[in-house]
């Protein structure tokens, strides 16, 4: 008699619990013993299946990112233009299927799955879930075994890097939040505010990621922290990162008259041997 994969059994286990989605708060902690410094790219709105996807950039940056060691990217969403029948995105001037838009997705992110830190879904994927509770993003993370990565909604990340016994100073420990985002109106501004004012409700954040908004931005806010056991008040500055997206301008922004966008790669680096971030953009 054939046994079952022990795979296939975890996920029957999972089916009987209900427990295919990770909840939100369910941490990814991340450990780099090694005292070196750590890249990430924030990647959202690719828009495969768009008229106007970059796919000659994408796949350049593909080659970038296998050929670079220490370097991983955190996905929130709209990778999939996902367009439907009620979508305000035109079914019929799509390049690709939805179908064939996961199936070219999951084999573009096959060789560097080890590199994806968070999957989140955005508006675009989320059109199917609400119309027929289908995920294809998540339909993907299955396809490259790294489900357990995947976030409904928001993924909360622990990165230390060095030794984990050490006293903080030279193995530093970083925390960040990645979703999707939502709203932020047509000007750049709104969408800024309403990213900084939700970073500014979570304690100990040292970076936020965002996409939707289709606007390069980079900002450090903070807020104020009382100190009850020192007896200090200090503040406690975050990043917040806006990703860019992987669209020319033209469709439905025309359309809308929404502001065009450039797109512009953006580079987080925690570094090693202190507690430092760095945010670039090329």
């Amino acid at each position: 008699m054939c046994k079952t994969p022990k795979r296939l059994r975890f996920l029957s286990f999972l089916a009987k619990r209900g427990d295919f989605l990770r909840d939100d708060f369910d941490l990814l902690i991340y450990e780099f013993p090694k005292n070196k410094d750590i890249k990430i790219y924030p990647i959202s709105d690719l828009h495969i299946g768009a008229k106007e996807c970059m796919l000659e950039t994408w796949k350049d940056f593909m080659k970038r990112l296998k050929r670079e060691k220490n370097s991983y990217i955190t996905i929130q969403g709209d990778m999939m233009n996902n367009a439907t029948k009620s979508s305000v995105s035109n079914v019929y001037e799509e390049t690709m299927s939805p179908l064939d838009q996961k199936r070219w997705l999951a084999d573009q992110l096959y060789e560097i799955r080890d590199k994806i830190l968070c999957v989140v879904p955005g508006n675009h994927e989320n059109r199917s879930k609400r119309d027929v509770d289908d995920h294809p993003l998540y339909d993907v993370c299955c396809k490259l075994d790294i489900e357990d990565r995947y976030r409904p909604n928001a993924a909360f990340m622990i990165i230390r890097i060095g030794d984990k016994e050490g006293n903080g100073l030279k193995n530093p420990t970083y925390t960040l939040c990645v979703l999707h985002g939502k709203g932020g109106g047509i000007y750049t501004g709104a969408s800024v505010n309403r990213n900084e004012r939700f970073g500014a409700i979570i304690d100990n954040l040292d970076i936020l990621i965002v996409g939707h908004s289709h606007k390069v931005v980079m900002t450090k806010p903070g807020k104020i922290y009382i100190d009850p056991r020192n007896e200090k008040v200090s503040f406690k500055p975050f990043n917040l990162v806006q990703a860019t997206s992987w669209l020319k301008y033209g469709g439905y922004a025309l359309q809308g008259q929404l502001l065009p966008g450039a797109h512009a790669l953006q580079e987080i680096i925690l570094r090693g041997n202190r507690k430092s971030v760095k945010v670039a953009m090329e």
